[in-house]
């Protein structure tokens, strides 16, 4: 799926690629600066949380996020650089530790990884969304909505996993006044 959407969106970036490009306005320059720092804040976050869990299944989507988090990074990195927008002062990388020599009292359980994760997916996907309305260059809604989708196809089977494990937290079922209770 991921193949289908990277294609439709070259097609579209050679549509656009003739367009001006005018200098980034201030929304569109605070949109980049503010993902960008969420990103570079995230990655640290992530690789905590892979120091953190022995669950195969959490340590791969921890992986995944990981991975899209630093190829995004990277992509507005280079625009921003690019468009001369100044970086964020980012945190180090965690060095890889062992699992086991966490303290209980210190250590997250996989539940509160696996929420945590959706926190940043959820809030990543609505940056995106905020970025792509304000965008006015098309080379930049388009990198926006590239963005989005990969964070939402990723959250999908978040979602999924997520289910099947039991680490989703559902809100209570909505009974409407008057509808019959199940």
């Amino acid at each position: 799926m991921a193949h289908k959407v990277e294609a439709f969106l070259d097609y579209f970036k050679t549509r656009f690629d003739s367009e001006p490009k005018p200098r980034l306005h201030i929304g569109e320059a605070m949109g980049c600066w503010t993902y960008y720092t969420a990103l570079a804040e995230e990655i640290p976050v992530l690789e905590m949380a892979l120091n953190t869990t022995t669950d195969n299944v959490l340590i791969e989507l921890l992986r995944e996020a990981k991975e899209i988090a630093k190829e995004q990074r990277i992509t507005l990195e280079k625009f921003m650089l690019n468009e001369g927008v100044p970086l964020s002062i980012s945190s180090e990388s965690k060095p890889k530790s062992d699992p086991s020599a966490i303290p209980l009292g210190a250590k997250s359980t996989d539940l509160e990884i696996a929420n945590l994760l959706v926190a940043k997916v959820t809030s990543n996907i609505v940056l995106c969304s905020t970025n792509i309305t304000q965008s006015v260059r098309s080379d930049v809604g388009l990198m926006w909505v590239r963005f989005h989708t990969e964070k939402c196809i990723y959250g999908m089977d978040l979602k999924t996993k997520m289910r099947k494990h039991g680490w989703i937290k559902m809100p209570p079922y909505y009974y409407p006044p008057g509808a019959p209770h199940e």
